[in-house]
């Protein structure tokens, strides 16, 4: 079975699924681990024009769950905004969805190491007059629901004084696409993701606002635009899931001790 292909949307079947055919806890290469996730969110978790599953949460689980602990995986299509409690439901095992480690979250869930590192940016129109952070006064905001991105969007309109209105999507493409047909004048989302976005299908339309701003502040080597927070990427679990929380760190540690994960990072991020 190629497991890139192998995604399910939740709704009584899969949580069926997931619930008789995920792992006991033990090993052994047929149980399966399933995986709550938001798709698409390129580069984390997207299907090719060939309906093949990939992208960086995909390889991770591969070398994690797989390659290390010699279990099989399943990704569950879940939306974003309803997915820590189709975990704590019982709808699938784990989420994998590019998700940030805050402490809102970590009040339901208990969150692996820390994987990934990312940044909420803004991204407006080329031909934008908006050159600054002060310019997003009495401008449209487009976000996805249950983000950080749609928290950030709030922490900005609060230092706006309340000017900015925002408007929020079910999915990230579609606030982008909302931006490229002028229904908002920003869209505030994770880094990674909106480069994919400024470089491929919004090349030469959209860019990134420019700005010092959170990771600068926090003394990292910031990005060459502005920076509304700094956040880090973890696995979400059951808050009873102790044992598979201690087995998957212990994956996370030997793929980054190995290089494994810097391949994997090099073949999503290179440059």
């Amino acid at each position: 079975m190629d497991r890139r292909n192998y995604i399910k949307s939740v709704g009584a079947a899969g949580a069926g699924l997931a619930l008789t055919g995920c792992l006991g806890g033990g090993g052994g290469g047929s149980e399966t681990v399933t995986i709550g996730s938001d798709i698409p969110y390129r580069p984390f978790e997207y299907e090719t024009t060939d309906g093949e599953l990939t992208g960086f949460d995909v390889d991770i689980a591969q070398a994690v769950f797989v390659d290390q602990l010699g279990y099989d995986y399943e990704f569950i299509q879940t939306s974003f905004d309803t997915i820590i409690p189709s975990l704590n439901n019982g709808n699938f095992r784990v989420i994998m969805s590019a998700m940030t480690i805050n402490d809102e979250r970590d009040e339901e869930v208990d969150f692996s190491d820390p994987y990934f590192t990312a940044y909420q940016t803004v991204v407006v129109r080329e031909d934008s007059d908006i050159s600054s952070k002060e310019d997003l006064a009495g401008t449209r905001a487009g976000v996805q629901k249950g983000t950080t991105g749609a928290a950030a969007a709030q922490e900005l309109k609060s230092e706006l004084g309340g000017d900015l209105e925002i408007n929020e999507y079910d999915q990230i493409p579609d606030a982008f696409s909302a931006l490229l047909n002028n229904q908002v004048d920003c869209v505030i989302n994770d880094n990674t993701v909106s480069a994919e976005f400024v470089n491929g299908e919004g090349e030469g339309q959209v860019r990134f606002l420019e700005g010092e701003g959170a990771a600068a502040e926090a003394g990292q080597e910031a990005p060459p635009y502005l920076t509304l927070t700094v956040e880090n990427y973890g696995i979400a679990f059951r808050e009873d899931d102790d044992e598979l929380l201690a087995v998957v760190n212990g994956a996370l540690a030997a793929i980054k001790e190995d290089e494994t994960y810097d391949e994997i990072y090099g073949e999503y991020f290179a440059g």
